[in-house]
C-alpha cells in the first residue's frame, strides 16, 4: 500500500496532507525517515510513525468477523422487528458498522462487518471477483459430472454462472456435503446452482470470504479482524 494512502486511511491527514507530511520529513517507516511519495508499506509488518508517534493501519475503521446463526437478518435494523446481525455485535462495537454482502435468513457462517465503506464496496464489486467458500449439505450424492458442471458453470434463469470450485466433502447415500467456492454474488446462487444439478440444499454454511476464514469462531460470536487480514482484504479488493 502506498504510504500516503496508509496515512490517510489511518486518519492522520488527507491523502494530499499525508504527502505534505512525508515531504516535510515527518514520517518514518521502521525508524527511517521516508519522504519519497512512491514509497510503499506493508500494514501487517511495517511500523509507521509521524513525528515519532506510531500510527496503526485502519485506525479510523473497524473490521469484524461474525459467525452468523440461522434466524438472523443480515441488516443492522429491521422494520419487521426480526433479530438482526446488529443484535450479535459487542455492546462497545463502534458506530457505522454494516455487513459486507448478505447471507440468507437460514444460512449460517462467516459474515464480515466493517465501517470502511470503500473497502466494503470494492469487495462486492464484480470487477474484483473475491472468492467466497461455502459448505452445503444436500440431498443425494452429487456425481463427478455434477461437480464438473458446478465448476464449469450452470445455466440459471439469469444467465450462466462463472467458473467455480466444487468438491465432495462427504456422503452418506441419501445426503452429502459439497464445498463450493464462487467469485460471484447472485441472490441465492449456491442454492440455485445445487438445485439445478438435482441436489437441493438442506443447510448452507459460509466458511471463508477471500483471505478471511471462519475457523473455530463459535455461532453468534464475533472477533476483530487482524491487521494481516485487513491488509489481505485490501489487496483482494485491488488496492495498493
Amino acid at each position: 500500500m502506498r504510504l500516503q494512502k496508509f496515512l490517510a486511511r489511518a486518519g492522520v491527514a488527507s491523502r494530499r496532507g499525508s504527502e505534505d507530511l512525508m515531504t516535510a520529513g515527518r514520517v518514518a517507516v521502521n525508524g527511517v525517515v521516508t519522504s519519497e511519495l512512491g514509497a510503499k508499506v506493508d500494514p501487517a509488518t511495517d511500523t509507521v510513525t509521524v513525528d515519532g508517534r506510531e500510527v496503526r493501519p485502519d485506525e479510523g475503521a473497524a473490521y469484524f468477523a461474525l459467525n452468523k446463526p440461522a434466524g438472523y437478518v443480515t441488516t443492522m435494523s429491521d422494520p419487521q422487528g426480526r433479530p438482526t446481525v446488529a443484535d450479535l455485535m459487542p455492546a462497545d462495537a463502534p458506530a457505522g458498522l454494516f455487513p459486507v454482502g448478505r447471507l440468507d435468513l437460514d444460512t449460517t457462517g462467516l459474515l464480515l462487518l466493517t465501517s470502511d465503506g470503500e473497502l466494503g464496496h470494492r469487495l462486492l464489486h464484480p470487477r474484483h471477483h473475491v472468492w467466497k467458500t461455502y459448505r452445503a449439505e444436500v440431498d443425494g450424492e452429487p456425481s463427478d459430472a455434477d461437480l464438473r458442471a458446478l465448476a464449469d458453470g450452470i445455466e440459471l434463469d439469469d444467465g450462466s454462472t462463472a467458473p467455480a470450485r466444487a468438491h465432495l466433502v462427504w456422503s452418506e447415500g441419501s445426503r452429502a456435503e459439497v464445498e463450493l467456492s464462487l467469485r460471484e454474488g447472485r441472490k441465492r446462487q449456491v442454492k440455485r446452482m445445487l438445485s439445478a444439478v438435482g441436489h437441493p440444499v438442506r443447510a448452507l454454511h459460509r466458511i471463508a470470504f477471500g483471505p478471511v476464514e471462519l475457523g473455530d469462531l463459535a455461532p453468534g460470536a464475533t472477533r476483530p479482524l487482524t491487521d494481516a487480514e485487513v491488509a489481505a482484504l485490501h489487496a483482494e479488493a485491488g488496492e495498493d
